[in-house]
């Protein structure tokens, strides 16, 4: 089973995030935009699990929960991954307690190791995904609309982290939530 680690967004900033796909969306780009409800706060992609393992993972995944408060995390900025020469990425930047988040994805990335699921060789750069770049075509429309950035803004407490399953699908990736872990 495809799964991975990630912090679920409120809808209230899931609707901030709409406005800026629909702001993004106007030079009318080559870009297979996010689907609003999909996009996450990744810790950490594990790709293959066996569903067996799961509770085991939960019960790790717990003991590290109980060591970190809840934190507060602010949704701001835009920019492309890896630059805006060759925008491959549109993201949405993470501000706030990013020290916390840090230090959490850390302990994920130790328990998930511990479970035999490599470390990530990049550093890890907290973001959400908005869009992802297929062409060329008004290509430096769209990076100078990201380069203006947005007046947007919206935050929220981090206050639980989810394990998920993917199932890939011909309109796009569909996440159903296997377990919960809370914050305290």
């Amino acid at each position: 089973m495809r799964t991975f680690i990630a912090i679920p967004i409120p809808e209230s900033c899931l609707e901030m995030l709409a406005q800026m796909q629909r702001q993004l969306q106007a030079p009318k780009a080559e870009v297979r935009w996010i689907k609003i409800p999909s996009i996450h706060l990744t810790l950490k992609f594990l790709g293959e699990v066996d569903p067996a393992a799961i509770p085991a993972m939960v019960e790790s995944l717990g003991v590290i929960s109980e060591q970190t408060r809840q934190f507060g995390i602010r949704l701001s900025g835009l920019g492309t991954f890896p630059n805006d020469t060759n925008p491959r990425i549109i993201w949405c930047g993470i501000r706030g307690d990013t020290d916390v988040l840090t230090r959490l994805q850390a302990e994920v990335e130790t328990v998930c190791a511990d479970f035999g699921f490599p470390p990530e060789d990049r550093p890890f750069r907290p973001h959400l995904t908005l869009g992802r770049i297929k062409g060329r075509k008004n290509l430096k429309s769209l990076v100078d609309c990201i380069a203006k950035g947005s007046d947007l803004e919206c935050g929220f407490h981090a206050d639980r982290f989810n394990i998920y399953k993917s199932v890939l699908k011909p309109s796009g990736a569909v996440y159903t939530v296997l377990e919960t872990i809370a914050l305290p």
